[in-house]
């Protein structure tokens, strides 16, 4: 018998139950892994508050993961048992000593990434990629906005667009958040608790403005960032922490410069194991080139999962938080 993490009903943290669950024996194409550390993120609170739907009640949670095959279905080809591996796209049931997922979903861990950074930047590590090598491909010496620079996608971010000769000017809730983020690679800061974010990327950038901004808040900072964009410039909209983005005028968007908008999410781009494996591997280099550190901020166990959703959604984390098994 193993534990896991599950809900039987939408709320706030104190509705996550650990309990007992006996895993399922994988089917053809599924690999069951015993799982060494897991992530936390903060689409893992849309799952439980009800903002997303899970498949069916009660429901396990949780996305992202690393640890070592266990048992294989007939018709895995990629994976064996006792092969190390890392997941970042689901199924849902990750909060668990044992998961079951597709082979589809699983990529290839090397020796040279722990199973800590693999489930600290899986999710966060392969949503930076897509973002910025392919939702806006930055060849070097732009000038971007990335809100919540200081925390687990942003932290990141932070550093990859460093490593790119991006100028990163990174949006922060505290001047201790901004340290962070100048700390990991950021050009500037901007602490919108008390600074017009706008304002200020009008000033950074001589009044250019920028070609692209990222931006996982949502409903908080929207119109914000429309404001920080050039004519013709790109808003990325790619998560809802402060609440969905709804009833918007498409009107605003031509006249704030002709702007384009995308909402993408990972599973577009990591839409099969080919790109997902790709993905990864440029996502491991940048770890063990050393230009990406993965900043484990937090740990808790697995049990004391309602305990780091609260930290979570608190904005008390930075960097990566894990729950280990």
């Amino acid at each position: 018998m193993a534990k896991r993490i599950q809900f039987r009903a939408h709320g706030g943290p104190e509705v996550l139950e650990y309990v007992d669950y006996q895993p399922a024996e994988p089917g053809p194409q599924q690999v069951r892994v015993s799982n060494k550390a897991i992530g936390l993120n903060f689409i893992d609170t849309y799952f439980r508050s009800g903002l997303y739907a899970p498949p069916a009640l009660p429901s396990g949670l949780g996305a992202e993961g690393a640890g070592v095959v266990e048992a294989v279905g007939s018709a895995v080809t990629r994976f064996k048992v006792g092969d190390r591996v890392a997941y970042g796209s689901g199924p849902l049931g990750a909060y668990s000593d044992v998961h079951v997922l597709p082979e589809a979903n699983l990529v290839h861990l090397p020796d040279s990434i722990s199973f800590e950074q693999a489930a600290g930047a899986m999710l966060k590590g392969l949503t930076v990629q897509y973002l910025l090598r392919q939702t806006y491909e930055l060849k070097g010496g732009e000038t971007i906005v990335f809100h919540a620079a200081a925390g687990g996608v942003g932290s990141l971010a932070c550093q990859w667009a460093k490593a790119l000769g991006v100028k990163l000017i990174g949006t922060v809730s505290s001047a201790e958040k901004a340290a962070i983020a100048k700390a990991l690679g950021a050009w500037e800061t901007i602490d919108y608790s008390h600074e017009n974010v706008a304002q200020r990327v009008l000033e950074l950038t001589d009044g250019k403005k920028c070609p692209v901004v990222y931006d996982g808040v949502g409903k908080d900072t929207w119109l914000t960032s429309l404001d920080c964009l050039q004519p013709r410039g790109l808003m990325v909209s790619f998560g809802n922490a402060s609440g969905a983005v709804d009833g918007v005028n498409l009107g605003i968007l031509s006249a704030k410069g002709s702007l384009y908008v995308t909402r993408p999410t990972l599973a577009s781009y990591a839409n099969n194991a080919e790109s997902l494996q790709l993905m990864a591997d440029d996502l491991f280099a940048m770890i063990a080139s050393g230009k990406l550190k993965i900043e484990i901020g937090q740990r808790f166990a697995l049990a004391d999962a309602a305990k780091a959703h609260t930290e979570l959604s608190a904005r008390r984390t930075t960097g990566s938080t894990l729950l280990l098994p």
